[in-house]
């Protein structure tokens, strides 16, 4: 994609409040949001730089492993460095070959390789604990949610994703383990683009979609394909047109991802996914709204219907103000309203619309055969319990400092009395888009609090020296 033609992006300008804390829901600081996750893409960049050679990598990765947990060495870098033996370094050097691109076995194994390398030689120590917590916390909570007992755990196994920094053109993305497996590996890998270890509040929300969404997706065998028939099967009873359940039901990897995104962290998912995608759409089009068509090839929604759809999942959401929120971020989706295309089949605004709360409500309220009868906001849910952890958390943001020292203690004491990192993302896209700070600010003073939560995870306590010789 070619950055340099863009326009520039327009400088925050810090909102003065004389009165009570805004409102998040007035969206006022959603505008500088944007800007910042404009700029975090056009910084671009790649993370480190991948090992280019057999021994150099081996001896990396053997070095490296000491740094992760036991479960981790076991699921990820055991298989990779026997992966590794079999290609030997021919074999290694003819896979970089064959892949230059970095987007098939290639690019998987260098993935992988990166999770483990950044954690062992501690890039970005501080901002990849963070980020490592995020993820944890939304594999765990969702197949360790209440709702969910009784139900069968993920075929695709229990163990959260590990994480890379990555390269900025490719945005958020996930190995799932379906993906990973081919490398003998047992655990999916999410990748941020490297900026956003410093910058760019809003991607951060959408590791919800990642994590909670493909990679649960993924790792639940069978959810998928019935969310599809669900999908297609009450669009048509509603008299949509076929073109239009087809193309929702043809999409379900994105969609139900979108809605899952949404379930696990409330409406700060959908505040994230409209803000961030007006940034990334300013960066690589110059333009900084959300898409209202796109190919009819492309696995992904339009944009203004992904915003549609993740407004209409808020409002079934079991929180007492779930329904203003909803009619909030449809009215600001509504600002990029234009010409609609679901594929090649076009479609009034109205259409679009329905179509997309008929897809949150089959998606959320349809009891699964995959999930023994339950639906999935059984399962997951945001409640006004949820509602109050953001809030207190926002106090902590608000007395931190970017440092982190306010803001991470008071989270580490809380972590353990039901604040967790989905709240603490949540907690800083509220406090950025209600427009009372620097969104820069908010997310240093994140991140320093999601690395304290970290601290205190029991999984990744206090590694054991690796018994194995480079």
């Amino acid at each position: 994609m070619n950055l340099t033609a863009v326009s520039a992006a327009v400088p925050y300008h810090p909102l003065v409040v004389t009165g009570p804390a805004p409102d998040p829901t007035s969206l006022a600081g959603l505008p500088a949001c944007v800007d910042d996750a404009q700029l975090a893409a056009l910084a671009g960049g790649y993370g480190p730089a991948d090992p280019r050679t057999f021994a150099t990598l081996r001896a990396r990765l053997v070095r490296a492993e000491a740094s992760l947990p036991e479960a981790y060495r076991e699921a990820a870098v055991d298989p990779l460095l026997r992966r590794l033996d079999q290609l030997g370094p021919a074999g290694f050097a003819r896979l970089l070959a064959e892949d230059p691109a970095r987007e098939g076995e290639a690019g998987l194994l260098l993935d992988v390789a990166q999770a483990v390398l950044q954690q062992g030689e501690g890039y970005q120590a501080r901002a990849t604990a963070a980020f490592q917590e995020v993820v944890s916390d939304l594999y765990d909570g969702f197949v360790a949610a209440e709702g969910r007992q009784g139900v069968k755990p993920p075929e695709g196994g229990l163990l959260p994703p590990l994480v890379r920094w990555g390269r900025a053109d490719a945005g958020p993305y996930t190995w799932p383990v379906t993906d990973t497996a081919s490398l003998g590996v047992g655990v999916a890998v999410v990748s941020l683009p490297a900026a956003n270890a410093t910058a760019g509040l809003l991607a951060w929300p959408a590791l919800a979609h990642e994590v909670a969404g493909h990679d649960l997706l993924a790792a639940d065998v069978g959810l998928g394909d019935e969310l599809a028939k669900v999908v297609r099967s009450r669009l048509l009873a509603g008299k949509a047109a076929p073109a239009v359940a087809d193309y929702w039901a043809d999409r379900i990897d994105e969609t139900a991802a979108d809605v899952l995104g949404v379930l696990n962290m409330g409406p700060a998912a959908a505040e994230g996914l409209i803000g961030y995608f007006r940034g990334l759409n300013g960066a690589w089009g110059g333009t900084p709204a959300l898409r209202t068509g796109g190919a009819a090839a492309d696995p992904h929604p339009a944009d203004l219907a992904r915003a549609y759809l993740a407004a209409e999942t808020v409002r079934l959401l079991s929180f007492k103000g779930a329904s203003r929120w909803a009619d909030r971020l449809i009215a600001e989706a509504d600002r990029d309203l234009g010409r609609i295309h679901l594929g090649d089949t076009a479609v009034t605004a109205g259409v679009a619309k329905a179509s997309a709360a008929a897809v949150a409500r089959a998606i959320v309220q349809t009891p699964l055969a995959s999930l023994e009868g339950r639906t999935l906001l059984q399962i997951q849910d945001w409640r006004d319990s949820d509602e109050a952890i953001v809030a207190e958390l926002r106090r902590s943001l608000q007395r931190g400092s970017a440092r982190g020292g306010g803001a991470g203690q008071d989270a580490a004491g809380k972590y353990g009395a039901g604040a967790y990192a989905a709240h603490a993302v949540a907690a800083a896209v509220q406090e950025a888009v209600s427009g009372e700070a620097d969104p820069a600010q908010v997310m240093g003073r994140m991140v320093a609090m999601l690395a304290a939560m970290h601290d205190r995870n029991p999984a990744w306590g206090a590694p054991r020296t690796s018994p194995r010789a480079a």
